[in-house]
């Protein structure tokens, strides 16, 4: 569009971007202006992508923020190639251009000087004449640039219809050359197909490029984003079609009476399965079909055991040292007589062991056994406490980025019996994988803590499945003596069971309360803790042992900020690259938010970054393993200095440091808090106040899920 004849015209280099938002393109950034004095001078809006080095000629006006001063806010703008020396190093040392950084601009710069930009754009080969610069190099530099080229055009495309440009290099990647093309024929393509890519920014697209707010293909598109959410956000594996409907006719802004014929089509389609009025995405739909059948069927094989339990048991007991208690014994002996068995149990109440002893039992009768658990963490945990080597559930079943689990039920997992830890986190989509690979004539035992929080993803299984009365059960419910020491193993007893904990601090306690009211203290007594206090007095790494985990993300009390003040403490300087508004460096803590089957690491991993690449645009993580991200998958990663307890399951970490205050009251729950403390192997310490900590205790509502396991199973 032409600019209105009185916005005032800026030139000049972007010096550094201050902020970037991923979903609306506001950034601030400092420009080195023209003509406008020494300081550089404050840019604010939205705009494309734009990197420090850039020459940009800027249309807008002149605005006084009252807390940050005098500011240009941009009205349009447009990339002008740096026509200095100097600017055109920091323009290729920005990071731009793959295969270019600040030493490589430097030579490249040094050998053609004013001519380089036009060098790379016409005669690119020629850059194999720099000292160290090869013809594969020159070759990566060359596309590079091509692609930024059109990378450009996808931004301003997406920019004059209102919409942040982040995502221009996914879009690009998924599209190539089709990319304006598709998002005009089809803007909610983008959801779809692009992670991170949300139906609302596709529907933003979608209203500015004329799309009839009740066009059928935007009520579908709405319906299956309203179904998603609840499965991805909420845990859901169907909806009342009736809520659904509801729930779309709000985020529309459209009448129900128009949704249910695209409701009644997308069911044709079979884009969704609509089944007694609940209405489904078809893998959760098929999904938990399967588990309900796997499931009987595995009960229905009988097993008839021969010797004597009783003496077998004794002579483990003998061999280990253990001594059972009575539902342990019951355990084990299940374990040996049912295909499939569920043992729960609160912290410290022999879960552990009891599982040895049915390792110890099966290795007896010369059983090949396999461990297992959802997550990396998890799998390690269990192979410390058993002695065994155990696997996350991917790598058992031999997880193939591209082909899927080799261990699909043909061929079948290769074991007489698989014992499952922490079983609460599994989702229905992963339990279904898991049982897939299992032989019918397996035994398969699932250990967990039915009182944590349910899965991540979709489904509440192993509550389900106990609910359902159809498979066969053990609860563990006495605390043993070496365990009553433990205050945090006590408190979260108590807690579960709705009473207050004891929080008189003990100097050799395991378990602290530190009363501070006002978030302000609370977020400064956490910094104190985890910078200083713990690593002073307990020789705890600061980064790696010490985890702050809080129920919100918002707030000054939530992990956003939380992760913003830690990181500033403890890792205040080095390399680094701002994706969004997170700002990520060497030797920040990061958790993945996705699940990502190439990469083999998975939502809710937890790692450190150990480079950052700008010549190659990529950054390193080590995780398990070592995992390469470019930097437009980087919002696959956030700073994990603090997380939520959700994203904590199945982690165990030496101490734990949880804010409480009435600022979170609507997620002060039982089930959080002592979530939030059974995560702790050695201390836990809360800050905040009593009257919060007394509200978790007492608010015993559970979240509930539409999930349709626990009826498929006792049918």
């Amino acid at each position: 569009m032409n600019a209105s004849p009185d916005l005032d015209t800026l030139e000049g280099v972007i010096e550094r971007i201050t902020f970037h938002a991923d979903d609306t393109g506001y950034t601030v950034a400092k420009l080195r202006a023209k003509g406008a004095g020494p300081e550089p001078v404050t840019l604010v809006g939205s705009v494309a992508e734009i990197h420090p080095g850039e020459s940009v000629r800027l249309k807008g006006h002149w605005t006084t923020h009252p807390q940050y001063g005098r500011q240009f806010r941009i009205v349009e703008y447009q990339t002008v190639y740096p026509s200095t020396v100097e600017g055109i190093r920091k323009y290729l040392g920005s990071g731009l251009i793959k295969g270019i950084g600040p030493v490589t601009a430097k030579r490249i710069v040094a050998q053609f000087g004013l001519k380089t930009l036009d060098i790379i754009e016409r005669a690119p080969d020629r850059l194999t004449e720099v000292e160290g610069l090869g013809p594969k190099r020159a070759e990566m530099i060359k596309h590079a640039w091509i692609e930024q080229q059109e990378i450009k055009e996808v931004m301003l495309f997406l920019q004059s219809h209102d919409v942040s440009t982040a995502y221009a290099v996914k879009i690009w990647k998924q599209y190539g050359d089709d990319a304006i093309r598709i998002v005009r024929e089809n803007p909610y393509r983008l959801a779809k197909d692009i992670w991170g890519i949300g139906f609302l920014i596709a529907d933003r697209i979608a209203q500015n490029l004329g799309v009839d707010p009740e066009s059928a293909m935007r009520l579908k598109a709405g319906l299956r984003y309203v179904l998603g959410q609840a499965s991805e956000k909420e845990g859901h594996v169907f909806l009342p079609a009736d809520l659904l409907i509801s729930r779309a006719a709000e985020i529309l802004k459209a009448p129900e009476k128009k949704l249910r014929p695209c409701l009644n089509d997308l069911s044709r389609e079979q884009e969704v399965i609509l089944e007694d009025e609940h209405v489904y995405l078809p893998p959760l739909h098929y999904a938990e079909q399967a588990v309900s059948k796997k499931l009987h069927q595995l009960a229905q094989v009988s097993k008839v055991e021969l010797r004597d339990l009783g003496e077998e048991v004794r002579a483990v007991e003998k061999r280990t040292g253990f001594t059972f208690a009575e539902r342990q014994k019951e355990a084990i002996a299940k374990a040996l007589s049912e295909n499939v068995l569920i043992l729960t149990g609160g912290p410290g109440t022999g879960k552990t062991t009891t599982v040895l002893g049915m390792i110890a039992l099966f290795a007896r009768r010369s059983r090949s056994i396999a461990l297992c658990a959802p997550t990396g963490r998890a799998a390690k945990r269990m192979s410390e406490a058993t002695g065994r080597e155990a696997k996350t559930i991917h790598r058992l079943l031999k997880f193939q980025p591209r082909g899927g689990f080799e261990y699909d039920g043909n061929p079948p997992l290769p074991a007489d019996v698989v014992i499952v830890d922490e079983v609460s986190m599994i989702d229905i989509l992963l339990m279904h994988h898991l049982l897939k690979a299992v032989r019918p004539s397996a035994t398969i035992v699932f250990v967990g803590d039915v009182d944590q929080l349910p899965s991540v993803g979709p489904g509440n299984v192993l509550r389900d499945m106990i609910a359902s009365g159809t498979v066969s059960t053990v609860r563990l419910d006495q605390i043993f003596r070496q365990a009553r020491r433990s205050r945090i193993v006590v408190n979260a007893h108590r807690i579960n069971e709705g009473f207050f904990p004891y929080i008189k601090n003990e100097r050799a306690g395991d378990f602290f309360f530190i009363e501070k009211a006002e978030p302000a203290e609370i977020v400064e007594t956490i910094l104190s803790l985890c910078t200083e206090r713990l690593p002073l007095h307990y020789e705890y790494d600061p980064i790696d042992d010490i985890q702050v985990l809080a129920p919100m993300y918002r707030g000054e009390t939530g992990t956003i900020n939380l992760n913003h003040a830690l990181q500033q403490r403890l890792n205040p300087q080095g390399a680094e690259i701002r994706r969004g508004d997170t700002l990520f460096r060497v030797g920040d803590k990061v958790m993945q938010i996705r699940n990502n089957y190439q990469k083999e690491v998975f939502n809710g991993d937890i790692g450190r970054i150990v480079s950052i690449d700008l010549e190659e645009q990529e950054m390193r993580v080590r995780f398990d393993t070592l995992a390469s991200y470019t930097f437009s998958e980087l919002d696959e990663l956030v700073l994990a200095y603090a997380i939520s307890i959700h994203k904590s399951q199945g982690c165990e970490f030496k101490a734990v440091v949880f804010p409480l205050t009435t600022q979170h009251y609507m997620m002060l729950q039982r089930n959080l808090l002592y979530t939030a403390i059974t995560r702790a192997r050695e201390l836990v310490v809360l800050v905040g106040t009593k009257k919060a900590l007394g509200i978790a205790v007492k608010n015993d509502k559970v979240s509930e899920r539409y999930t349709g396991l626990a009826a498929r199973l006792g049918e």
